[in-house]
C-alpha cells in the first residue's frame, strides 16, 4: 500500500469523524473523512473533465484550506505532478518558476491571484479557480486510484534559498511512502498508546516540504488538522484549536518567548523576580553549576507560574515542533523549564524535507535529533553534512548541472556544516556558502555567533555578520536598539569568542530585513548576498571608519 492508499483508507475509516477543519476569526468549519473523499472526488471529476492524465505537471497557487488539500490530493490521485507555489511570492518569480516547470494548467484560489500572475505571463497555460474545480458534482462511484511506482513523481517543490535561484525539487512516490512511516513512527511515541486522535494545529504554507509532509501524515494517522487561515488571530485559532502538537520555525518560538517575558516584566514585582530566579537557576543547573537555592524557586515557580504559561499556548499540548533553521539553545530550554519540550528537526527540500527528528523520549537540547530511520548521514570536507537514503530526491527539475554538484557518488551534499556527537544526535552549524572568510583565512561560520548577539539584545530585530576578505567581523543590526544595548552585548559575547571571532563594528539598520523589500527568503533566512549589496555604501563606511 503506497502513502496515498493509506491516507484514502484512513479517510474512509475516519468517515464520521472530523478531519480537517479551518480556523477564522469567525468561526470553524470542517469536514469529516467522508465528507474530504467527496470533495476529493469533485476535483478529481473536473480534473478528468479538462483532460488532465498521468504526468501532466499542474500549479497549484492558493492559502491553505481544505480545499487546498482536496485538490491536492484529487492531484496526486489522477497521477498530475502538483507544483505548489507560495502565494506572497511577487507574480514575476512565480512567472520564472512556471515557465520553468511548464504546467498544463493553473489552479488559483481566487481572481486576484489569477490576474496578478496572468499580468506577468501573458502567455501562461489556462487558468481555473478552486470555485470552479468544486463547482461539478462527484462521480457517482469512487474512481479507483490508479497504480504508482515508487520512481514516479509525485510533486516539484520549489526552493530558492538564500541565492534567489529557483531550484524544482521533484520528490517521487518512494520518498514519500518512506518519510511519512518516518514521521508517523515519531508522532506515535510523542502520543503514546491513546485511542483518541491527534489534535495539531497547522500555520504554515503547504507549498514548503516540512509543511506539507505533516499535512500528509495527519491525513493518514487518526488526526484532527486545525488551519489557521488568518494570522492575525493566531493567538485565538490556537486556543480554539487546543492542539497535542504543532509545527513551527523558530521566529514564531522567539516571538512566544518574547511576549511571555515581556508580559512578566509587565507585571514586575514578586512575579518577575520569581522568574528571574528560577531561569537562572534553570540554566545554572543546565550547565552543570547548581547553587543551593535554585530547586527552591524552580519549585515554586513550576507550582505558581509555570502551570498558566503551559495553558495560555494550550492545556493539551505535548510538544513543539520546530524547524527550518536551528533554534537557539536558550529558547529550547525556556520551554523545555516551563514544561513544553521542543522536538527539533533537520532537513532540506531535497531531502523530502526531513533528516532528523527528535526522539520525544530523549531530547537533547541545542540538537535536532537522531537520523530516522533508513537515513544515513556522515560528515565530508569541511564538516558538510552528506545524506544517503530513500528519503533523497532524484534531482533537480531541468537543472543537470546542479544536480551532479549535489548528488555525487551516492551521496547529497547539503551545504549545511555540522557535527554529532558519541549518541547519534546532530547539531547545526551553518551553512557552508555563509562562511565568512577573514584576509586572515580564518573561516566562520556566523550563525551561532549572531544567535549568541541577538539574545543580548531584546530590541534587535535580526542581527547580521560580515567580513568577507576583511580583517575583522562587523555586525549589521536591524531595529532601533541603542548603540549602548549592542556595546553592552558585545562586551557580554565578544570574551567567549577567539580573538579573531569577535566582532570589531558594527552598523544599526532600523528596516527589518523582510520578504516584502526582498531580503528575507520565504521561510524566513536572510539572503545574505542581497542584503551585503543593498547595504554596501553603510558597511563600505563602517570599515573605512574603524580602519582609519
Amino acid at each position: 500500500m503506497n502513502f496515498l492508499e493509506r491516507i484514502f483508507a484512513r479517510l474512509r475509516q475516519d468517515g464520521s469523524a472530523t478531519v480537517l477543519e479551518e480556523i477564522s476569526s469567525e468561526e470553524a468549519a470542517g469536514v469529516t473523512g467522508a465528507e474530504l473523499l467527496e470533495l476529493v472526488e469533485q476535483a478529481r471529476a473536473f480534473c478528468a473533465g479538462i483532460g488532465l492524465k498521468p504526468g501532466d505537471r499542474c500549479a497549484l497557487l492558493a492559502p491553505n484550506s481544505i480545499r487546498w488539500a482536496a485538490c491536492d490530493l484529487a492531484l496526486m490521485a489522477e497521477g498530475v505532478i502538483v507544483v505548489p507555489l507560495y502565494t506572497r511570492q511577487a507574480p514575476a518569480e512565480l512567472a520564472a518558476i512556471l515557465r520553468d516547470c511548464r504546467p498544463s494548467r493553473i489552479f488559483c484560489g481566487d481572481s486576484s491571484l489569477r490576474d496578478g500572475l496572468a499580468a506577468a505571463w501573458p502567455d501562461a497555460p489556462p487558468f481555473s479557480l478552486l470555485d470552479e474545480v468544486f463547482s461539478r458534482p462527484p462521480s457517482s462511484v469512487p474512481r479507483p486510484l490508479p497504480p504508482k511506482q515508487d520512481a514516479d513523481f509525485v510533486t516539484i517543490i520549489y526552493t530558492s534559498g538564500t541565492s534567489g535561484e529557483p531550484k524544482g525539487v521533484p520528490l517521487t512516490v518512494g520518498n514519500l511512502n518512506h518519510m511519512l512511516a518516518c514521521t508517523a513512527a515519531r508522532l506515535d511515541l510523542l502520543m503514546g498508546d491513546t485511542s483518541e486522535p491527534d489534535r495539531v494545529f497547522h500555520y504554515l504554507p503547504f507549498n514548503f516540504a516540512a509543511s506539507w509532509i505533516l499535512l500528509l501524515t495527519c491525513l493518514s494517522r487518526h488526526s484532527r488538522l486545525s488551519l489557521c487561515t488568518d494570522l492575525a488571530q493566531l493567538a485565538e485559532g490556537l486556543k480554539a484549536a487546543a492542539p497535542h502538537y504543532f509545527l513551527n520555525v523558530p521566529l514564531m518560538l522567539e516571538r512566544v518567548r518574547a511576549k511571555v517575558e515581556g508580559h512578566i516584566r509587565e507585571r514586575g514585582g514578586m512575579v518577575a523576580a520569581l522568574f528571574t530566579r528560577a531561569w537562572q537557576g534553570y540554566l545554572r543547573r543546565y550547565r552543570g553549576e547548581g547553587r543551593l537555592f535554585d530547586t527552591l524557586w524552580l519549585s515554586l515557580a513550576n507550582s505558581l507560574m509555570f502551570p498558566s504559561i503551559r495553558l495560555s499556548l494550550g492545556p493539551n499540548l505535548k510538544a513543539l515542533i520546530c524547524g527550518s533553521a536551528p533554534l537557539s539553545l536558550e529558547t529550547q530550554l525556556f520551554f523545555r523549564m516551563v514544561g513544553i519540550p521542543v522536538l527539533q528537526a533537520y532537513g532540506l527540500t531535497e531531502t523530502t524535507g526531513i533528516c532528523t527528528l527528535d526522539d520525544p523520549r530523549r531530547v537533547e537540547p541545542g540538537r535536532v535529533g537522531l537520523a530516522v530511520p533508513g537515513i544515513v548521514m556522515q560528515l565530508g570536507e569541511n564538516n558538510e553534512i552528506l545524506v544517503r537514503g530513500p528519503n533523497v530526491f532524484p534531482g533537480y527539475w531541468n537543472r543537470p548541472d546542479k544536480t551532479a554538484q549535489v548528488l555525487r557518488d551516492g551521496w547529497f551534499h547539503t551545504g549545511d556544516q555540522g557535527e554529532v556527537n558519541e549518541n547519534g544526535d546532530w547539531r547545526i552549524v551553518g551553512r557552508l556558502k555563509d562562511l565568512i572568510i577573514l584576509t586572515s583565512g580564518h573561516n566562520i561560520a556566523p550563525e551561532p555567533i549572531e544567535a549568541m548577539l541577538a539574545l543580548q539584545i531584546p530590541d534587535a530585530q535580526q542581527v547580521l555578520l560580515v567580513g568577507n576578505d576583511r580583517s575583522f567581523l562587523a555586525a549589521i543590526v536591524t531595529g532601533v536598539p541603542s548603540r549602548e544595548a549592542i556595546e553592552a552585548a558585545l562586551a557580554v559575547v565578544n570574551p567567549q569568542l577567539p580573538h579573531y571571532k569577535q566582532v570589531r563594528a558594527f552598523y544599526v539598520h532600523p528596516e527589518p530585513f523582510t520578504l516584502d523589500n526582498g531580503l528575507l527568503t520565504a521561510n524566513g533566512k536572510l539572503k545574505r548576498d542581497a542584503i551585503a549589496a543593498r547595504l554596501q555604501a553603510p558597511i563600505e563606511e563602517l570599515y573605512r571608519k574603524k580602519d582609519a
